[in-house]
């Protein structure tokens, strides 16, 4: 079983989500959309499943820090993971601080900020590529001679702490716990596109550190959330590579290598003076803004629910039996690269696509040949095999019955 906090506490995240949903309700409070929720979740789940390959690099690094280069060996304790927890958050601070003001950086952290939404679904919106760009920033750690099991438990604990505070259920809290701690008010503005609020407030649990820093801004009306160009889509994998795509098309045009090498560096929207100069954030007219939205009909967006919840239980089984995978990179992939093609097809129903009853089909069975393949047990136990033949036909045939509706006419509002 896996030993990442954020992992073990799945099912608490989904309790909550739906206590949210229900008080959001009684407070006529619309902060929820099905095909929002789901690419929020989306996402996560992605990061989740590439995080199980990622963690060698982030995790390997680290460990051979630990072990070649520690200046001393700190035993364990609670006073060591006390302040292993603090010294974690002070470096989180200037990873997720540096995720925002470089480039390069930021496409891996856009992600979580892409929802123009605000709520505990958002918390779960996480990137397949940050770490690759952050991990370093913990090394000081591996130096110092905290265990790398400590770094992953203080790690899990802080990713934690910042779930609840992802809503707007929860107005203000009392002054001295808002002097220390991050909390949901800190955080909208976090999460806000407005210009006066973007960059700040970038600790974790601790908001001290942007305090000290210059980097804290308290919540004055309530905020606009996304990013300031919006991504859209429904497509948790768009979602991962769209910053990066953008970036690809503008460095293409920068003449100058060196230009280019600041471009990758310098905040998001630097571009040469040569060729502009900063494109600053620009305030949103609240009078004629809508929020990008493609309503799926009724009885597609009933079948994409009824899918996810089997795509969730699988992914939880995926996660909580990573160990078993261990010798069998092949087995561990595929079921990685269905996991993840299964969020795209959702997506892609989201957003009426022409392709998307046959990738939905096409997915269907390559789960059911997958479990078969790579789980021999399952053909022994005919009651099981039945289950799931059964499974995969009638949602094939629901799928068919579906196919006139998927396709739809759509508008992007912006």
């Amino acid at each position: 079983m896996s030993l990442d906090p954020t992992v073990i506490a799945i099912p608490v995240y989904f309790l909550l989500i739906g206590l949210e949903l229900i008080a959001h309700r009684y407070q006529s409070i619309k902060s929820y959309r099905l095909n929002d929720a789901i690419t929020n979740i989306n996402c996560g789940v992605t990061s989740q499943v590439t995080g199980a390959f990622l963690k060698v690099l982030s995790i390997g690094v680290y460990t051979y820090i630990f072990e070649q280069f520690r200046l001393a060996t700190i035993s364990n304790s609670a006073l060591t993971w006390f302040i292993a927890f603090i010294a974690y958050d002070f470096f989180y601070y200037w990873a997720h601080r540096m995720s925002h003001e470089v480039n390069l950086f930021w496409g891996g952290h856009s992600v979580h900020h892409q929802s123009e939404e605000y709520n505990l679904s958002v918390a779960l919106r996480q990137s397949s590529t940050q770490t690759i760009w952050t991990f370093i920033f913990y090394s000081p750690m591996a130096l110092a001679g905290f265990d790398p099991l400590v770094l992953l438990s203080v790690s899990g604990f802080n990713l934690l702490y910042q779930f609840w505070i992802h809503t707007e259920s929860i107005n203000r809290l009392p002054k001295w716990f808002e002097a220390v701690f991050n909390t949901p008010s800190h955080h909208r503005v976090h999460h806000a596109r407005n210009p006066k609020y973007i960059d700040k407030n970038h600790g974790g649990t601790f908001i001290v550190w942007d305090r000290l820093f210059g980097t804290f801004k308290q919540e004055e009306e309530r905020p606009t959330y996304g990013i300031t160009k919006n991504l859209n889509s429904w497509n948790p994998v768009w979602a991962n590579v769209s910053h990066y795509s953008d970036m690809w098309k503008e460095i293409r045009t920068i003449p100058k290598a060196s230009d280019k090498v600041r471009y990758l560096f310098n905040k998001p929207g630097w571009l040469p003076d040569y060729m502009g100069g900063y494109r600053a954030p620009y305030d949103v007219d609240l009078k004629t803004y809508k929020k990008f939205d493609l309503s799926g009909a009724k009885s597609v967006n009933i079948y994409v629910f009824a899918q996810y919840l089997v795509l969730l239980a699988g992914t939880a089984l995926f996660l909580f039996n990573l160990q078993a995978f261990e010798n069998n990179l092949v087995q561990k992939a595929v079921l990685a690269l269905i996991i993840i093609v299964s969020t795209v097809s959702f997506g892609a129903m989201f957003e009426g696509r022409k392709w998307a009853s046959v990738t939905e089909v096409a997915r269907l069975i390559a789960v059911v040949a997958s479990l078969i393949y790579f789980f021999p047990a399952i053909g022994e136990e005919n009651l099981v095999l039945i289950g799931i033949l059964s499974y995969t036909m009638l949602s094939i045939i629901w799928v068919a019955l579906l196919r006139k509706s998927i396709v739809h006419p759509v508008t992007i509002q912006v």
